[in-house]
């Protein structure tokens, strides 16, 4: 059996952990999620019912996006993503920077002022202006796990106000992003796929991606 991955082609969770499995080449079988008809073999795998989940041959499930991304590159790294696994920088935009970007984003959803969250989001982009002076990349010269962990997250946050967003003093990081999205790792993580139905003819994401 080959591993399952259930996934949303927009969510920024699910699109690292499908950046992570194309650079490793994992041989995994695509089952893209329609959030209104979430499949019951993914709840039955991944109660909590959110992408993306990893589904092992041997039954073992991975419902964590960073724990695929690493689950992944643990299996075969060939760009030494590993190597700049910065945990602390990930955590932060995991946490701190998300809640603050879906309450700018979707702010009809929540109760305060939106663009205090801007600008809590914009003070945590300024360090990493400061890490991009030094190198192309947030940990080294070469795409890392770091980058590709939060750069999602920091795609939404532009995507809310471009316009603001390039008025920013934030010059290395937008040249950061600008190369990260149009990367052709980007463009096979975020082909279209169909939404999976059971009896479905498989579709396989497992071709490796070189920047």
């Amino acid at each position: 059996m080959t591993a399952l991955l259930y996934s949303f082609r927009r969510c920024p969770y699910a699109m690292r952990a499908r950046m992570a499995l194309l650079v490793s080449g994992v041989a995994v079988e695509l089952r893209e999620v329609a959030l209104r008809r979430k499949p019951e073999a993914m709840i039955a795998a991944s109660p909590k019912a959110t992408v993306p989940v990893l589904v092992l041959a041997d039954g073992q499930v991975i419902d964590e996006s960073i724990a695929i991304m690493r689950w992944a590159l643990g299996q075969h790294d060939p760009e030494a993503w590993l190597a700049g696994d910065d945990a602390a920088l990930i955590a932060g935009f995991d946490g701190a920077f998300k809640h603050h970007l879906d309450r700018y984003k979707y702010a009809n959803r929540h109760p305060g002022d939106s663009v205090d969250h801007r600008a809590a989001g914009l003070a945590m982009l300024a360090p990493l202006e400061a890490r991009l002076a030094g190198h192309p990349n947030l940990t080294r010269e070469h795409r890392s796990i770091a980058d590709i962990a939060i750069m999602p997250f920091i795609r939404q946050f532009a995507m809310v106000d471009q316009g603001w967003f390039c008025r920013q003093p934030l010059t290395n990081l937008q040249l950061w992003l600008a190369r990260h999205t149009g990367s052709a790792l980007f463009d096979r993580t975020m082909v279209r796929t169909t939404p999976w139905m059971p009896g479905d003819a498989p579709v396989f994401l497992n071709a490796a991606v070189r920047s």
